[in-house]
């Protein structure tokens, strides 16, 4: 029986507890970062529009249904990256608004905003603005493109940054299109650099007392990211083909077919490959000087392939599946979140997260858990997605 969560008003002992976020962020990169933090413990402020909130409020649907079935303002997209936050509308571009967020920010620990570069400074919130009257106030900018630079001043979204930070020069089928990323991975991922400077700005101000300011880009990370294939470009200059699902250091380490569904074999060294071999009953293969290292497999990558696919697509997928674990050579099916979400490793370990929420259908709604295991101050789910300025009497409380 899966766990629900409660949510709780007086967060338990954690990690960042006691750490307080002020989040001006909205989409993904920069929400993904403070919902993390507040999964860690911190409190979150989410400020947002009044009116309108969050754009991905509205990104559906789905959306999800309120507590007598009607659907809300609140997108599945939405619910994503906004647990563990309270919700409160100010408009920053009016002189009450911009007083307030100054009174936030006298006990904020962390700003966090994604406004085009110096988009804040018209409205005196820019960090050179705060950096003297907030001396241990941590500043982190997320963008598309950086606070430097001939980019600086455009919009920056995950596909565009996808596009022109190679990823998606690397992905599909040899013939076909450049495909992006099935989510929005380069937002993502700046969410977790930013968290992850958060964190050591965390560590510099206790030392030091000092705040900093933290520059990130959707554009940066995307290329940090590009990791082997951005190397391998970089050792040789030579331009990279797509391989679909193959890999351009190791071989076999791609889909197959089988007689029924398509499995994934994944063999990272030579001594797997033996294994393989011999469970698909090719021993000679292994002993093969086209085939026995890995460097010349990918030297004879298509004939070698054809080679499997057409032993591997005599057998059922459980068979192999079965008998490469046994010989154990990495392997395994190629899920849909159906199969994902119910798959027994999966449940074990917690992937799907369900948390108490009053405004929901059924008193419930379900998320995805954060993957961290701690054995001291693991993540905690204190509260789900906030409504728009749900929370905005118990933070002028709170804070004030």
């Amino acid at each position: 029986m899966q766990q629900v969560h409660n949510t709780q008003e007086s967060p338990p002992a954690s990690a960042l507890a006691g750490i307080k976020v002020l989040d001006l962020s909205r989409i993904l990169a920069g929400p993904s970062a403070t919902q993390l933090l507040g999964d860690l413990g911190a409190d979150i402020i989410k400020v947002e529009r009044p009116g309108e909130g969050d754009d991905t409020r509205k990104w559906g649907p789905p959306y999800i249904a309120d507590s007598n079935g009607l659907p809300t303002q609140e997108s599945a997209y939405y619910l994503a990256a906004n647990r563990n936050k309270r919700s409160i509308a100010i408009d920053i571009a009016s002189p009450e608004g911009c007083a307030l967020i100054h009174e936030l920010l006298a006990k904020a620990d962390i700003l966090v905003e994604n406004y085009k570069a110096g988009g804040l400074a018209k409205y005196g919130l820019g960090y050179e603005q705060l950096r003297a009257r907030y001396p241990r106030l941590i500043y982190c900018s997320i963008t598309g493109f950086g606070q430097t630079g001939p980019y600086a001043s455009r919009p920056g979204y995950d596909f565009l940054i996808q596009g022109m930070g190679g990823i998606m020069s690397l992905t599909g089928q040899p013939q076909g299109e450049p495909m992006k990323v099935g989510v929005g991975i380069a937002d993502v991922m700046t969410g977790m650099y930013a968290a992850v400077g958060i964190l050591a700005a965390l560590q510099h101000r206790n030392t030091t007392g000092a705040g900093q300011h933290i520059d990130i880009s959707l554009l940066d990370t995307q290329i940090a990211w590009l990791v082997n294939a951005g190397t391998n470009y970089l050792a040789q200059r030579q331009l990279p083909s797509r391989l679909g699902n193959g890999h351009p250091n190791i071989v076999p380490y791609q889909v197959f077919p089988t007689a029924d569904e398509p499995m994934i074999l994944a063999v990272g060294n030579d001594s797997q490959f033996a294994r393989f071999c011999e469970v698909a009953q090719l021993p000679e293969l292994a002993q093969d000087p086209c085939y026995a290292t890995n460097s010349a497999r990918i030297a004879n990558r298509e004939a070698l392939c054809a080679l499997l696919t057409q032993r591997l697509s005599s057998r059922q997928r459980k068979h192999w599946l079965v008998a490469l674990e046994e010989a154990g050579v990495p392997c395994g099916p190629v899920n849909n979140l159906a199969d994902v979400f119910a798959d027994p490793h999966v449940v074990a370990r917690g992937a799907e997260l369900r948390m108490r929420c009053d405004w929901a259908e059924g008193g419930e709604i379900s998320l995805l858990a954060n993957p961290l295991k701690m054995s001291a101050t693991p993540p905690t789910y204190r509260r789900p997605p906030p409504r728009l300025n749900e929370h905005a009497e118990s933070i002028l409380a709170d804070w004030l």
